[in-house]
C-alpha cells in the first residue's frame, strides 16, 4: 500500500513539473529598469518570431530609438546596435515581415507590446521592431471623437473603461498587431518615455536593452504569483 501511495505521489509530482506554463514571457532590461512581458497565445506568429530573435541575440544591445511621452517607446532596430549619437534610426530590418494578427480582444491599452510597421497595405509587421504603449487616459468625449473621426468603428464598452482608467492609444487599434503586455515593471516604460530626446524623438542618452526569454520554471513560478 505504501509503495502504491508513493508511486501516485511521484506521478503527481512529475506531472506538475512537466506541465507547461500557460504563456511565454520575456524580460527587457535597461539602465532605467526592467519589465516582464507576457506574450499572447492569440498571436502565435509574432510570439514565436520574437522568441526566435531573442534566442539569436538579435536584440542584445539594441536601443529604444524612438520615444514619445504619452504615446509609446519603440525599439528593435538591428541598425541601432552600432549607431552613433544623432544617427536617424527606424529603417533597420531583419529582412522579412510578419502577417498581421488582429483580434477584437487585442487592443492598445497602456503597457501592451505591439509590432511596428511601415505603410504597407496588408499592415504586415516589421520582423523585429516593436513598441510598448504608454499612452494617456481618455474621456468618453475623447473616445467618441476618435470613433467618429478616425476609427470608424465602435470601441467595446469594456475597452472604453480601460482607456478611461489606465489609458492607452486607441487610434492604433486594428492597425498594428498587439502581441503581449507588461505584467511587471511598467514604471520602466514611464521612465524611458520621459527622457530628453532630439528632433527625431531619439533619446539624447542611449537607452540600450538586453532581452531574454524566461525559462519554464521561472514562468511557472510567475504564473502562480499572478493567478
Amino acid at each position: 500500500m505504501n509503495k502504491i501511495l508513493t508511486l501516485i505521489l511521484c506521478l503527481a509530482f512529475l506531472s506538475g513539473f512537466a506541465a507547461r506554463p500557460k504563456h511565454q514571457y520575456i524580460k527587457i532590461k535597461t539602465d532605467m529598469g526592467e519589465c516582464i512581458i507576457m506574450l499572447y497565445n492569440e498571436t502565435p506568429k509574432h510570439r514565436d518570431n520574437i522568441i526566435s530573435l531573442i534566442r539569436k541575440h538579435v536584440y542584445e544591445g539594441t536601443l529604444f530609438h524612438r520615444v514619445i511621452r504619452d504615446f509609446m517607446i519603440q525599439g528593435g532596430d538591428p541598425d541601432s546596435k552600432k549607431a552613433k549619437q544623432g544617427d536617424l534610426l527606424g529603417d533597420g530590418s531583419v529582412g522579412y515581415t510578419i502577417p498581421a494578427e488582429f483580434g477584437d480582444s487585442l487592443f492598445h491599452k497602456k503597457g501592451v507590446l505591439a509590432a511596428a510597421r511601415d505603410n504597407n497595405p496588408e499592415k504586415a509587421s516589421s520582423g523585429s521592431q516593436f513598441y510598448i504603449v504608454q499612452g494617456k487616459k481618455f474621456t468618453d468625449e475623447g473616445l467618441d471623437s476618435l470613433e467618429e473621426n478616425r476609427l470608424h468603428f465602435k470601441i467595446p464598452v469594456w475597452q472604453r473603461e480601460i482607456y478611461k482608467s489606465i489609458g492607452g492609444t486607441p487610434h492604433l487599434d486594428r492597425n498594428y498587431t498587439v502581441f503581449g503586455e507588461v505584467i511587471s515593471g511598467l514604471d520602466m516604460v514611464d521612465k524611458i518615455a520621459s527622457v530628453a530626446r532630439d528632433s527625431n524623438d531619439r533619446p539624447v542618452v542611449d537607452v540600450k536593452m538586453s532581452v531574454s526569454v524566461l525559462k519554464r520554471r521561472a514562468a511557472k513560478k510567475l504564473e502562480k504569483q499572478i493567478n
